[in-house]
């Protein structure tokens, strides 16, 4: 074999790396897209259910309207946070709105005897276990994407072609208490 011939060689493994590298990825930013889009699907469908939530307990609790209150600005604030921190806090929040909501439910048997309310309940759990388990795929798959941005050498290909860590959607630490899930059986 000649110089030239090994050369090319050596140059074609390299390319035929950086293809591959860079499909790999292309293929973990667009999952992490992916899990992010499942994470807003059920985000907006939890935001769909809390105000026939908070109107099935208003019929019951009129007087607790500071309670209402908290529940429709914690969603209005996690309808409108733009960022994975800024929506990670918006939801831990109204986490702890809706919390409020159900301690003041317990008040009333009547509510709680209630078919549309406890049909409410049922879709708001299901809804709530749908997040969790799209959080962790979100979380694994920015996980993958990240490690793989660090690794030598896949980093100086990615630094070179603009590719940047993604944020994982994770509790404060100062929000440790919200990681407990939403009770919303009696």
């Amino acid at each position: 074999m000649t110089t030239t011939t090994i050369v090319l060689i050596v140059l074609a493994i390299i390319v035929l790396w950086i293809i591959f590298a860079y499909n790999r990825l292309i293929t973990l930013v667009n999952r992490a897209k992916e899990a992010w889009a499942d994470i807003a699907v059920q985000l907006k469908r939890r935001y769909d259910l809390i105000p026939t939530l908070v109107e099935s307990v208003k019929g019951y609790a009129t007087h607790e309207s500071s309670v209402f209150e908290n529940v429709t600005k914690a969603r209005t604030a996690a309808m409108g946070a733009t960022g994975t921190a800024d929506k990670a806090q918006a939801e831990n929040m109204l986490s702890g709105a809706l919390k409020s909501l159900f301690a003041v439910s317990e008040a009333y048997p009547d509510l709680k005897a209630n078919q549309n309310f406890l049909q409410l309940q049922q879709e708001l759990g299901d809804t709530e276990d749908k997040i969790q388990a799209s959080r962790r795929f979100y979380n694994g798959t920015v996980m993958a994407l990240n490690t793989a941005l660090q690794v030598f050498p896949t980093n100086l290909m990615a630094s070179m072609f603009g590719f940047k860590p993604m944020d994982l959607f994770e509790l404060a630490e100062a929000d440790k208490a919200a990681a407990e899930p939403v009770k919303v059986q009696f």
